[in-house]
């Protein structure tokens, strides 16, 4: 991609409402865990429509995920995930994003906006690549984006830890999100 201006849009994005496609798209963490290790899995995103406006001023991203779907590899963990500990998914549904800006970066993207985990809303900074687009067999044009955000657990309210007999804790504050997005233009 060529570098933009702080409104221009890529060239082979064109205007228009583009929908998730959630069995091609992933968003992934990681954790540092034990101080020594980190720990990475998965939360399906089950909706996400991205509104291409005639500039970045105009465009727009609303994404929403489940954290009953969390996938770390190990059942155990992923059930005390979903508990009261950390996600407690009972009590809080879906994780949402909502954009209030989107900016050029040199070849890339920041997209600000407000995400909200266990019933917490912060703004983040998700720093975004445009992959492209390509037709798919199918005929459905589709456009690529990678992002990625680092938050502090605990400001979402997500404050379970346990003390480490050598100092230290269990799990780190620091969580790292990355997206890998697939979303289908709409007619």
């Amino acid at each position: 991609m060529t570098t933009t201006t702080t409104t221009a849009l890529p060239v082979d994005l064109t205007t228009g409402t583009w929908t998730v496609d959630g069995s091609h798209t992933e968003a992934s963490f990681t954790v540092r865990h034990a101080g020594i290790s980190k720990v990475r899995g998965s939360i399906a995103v089950t909706e996400g429509t991205i509104t291409v406006g005639d500039d970045l001023a105009s465009t727009s991203v609303v994404v929403t995920l489940d954290p009953s779907t969390v996938s770390t590899g190990d059942a155990n963990r992923d059930g005390h995930l979903k508990s009261g500990d950390f996600f407690d998914v009972e009590a809080f549904g879906a994780w949402t994003f909502a954009s209030t800006e989107v900016r050029a970066s040199g070849d890339a993207f920041v997209i600000v906006g407000d995400l909200t985990i266990h019933g917490v809303t912060k703004q983040v900074e998700l720093a975004t690549e445009f992959n492209g687009t390509a037709v798919d067999p199918f005929g459905n044009q589709r456009a690529g984006f990678e992002a990625s955000v680092t938050i502090s657990r605990k400001e979402f309210g997500l404050v379970w830890n346990a003390a480490l007999e050598a100092g230290g804790v269990l799990v780190a504050d620091k969580v790292v999100i990355g997206l890998d997005v697939s979303a289908i233009k709409q007619a």
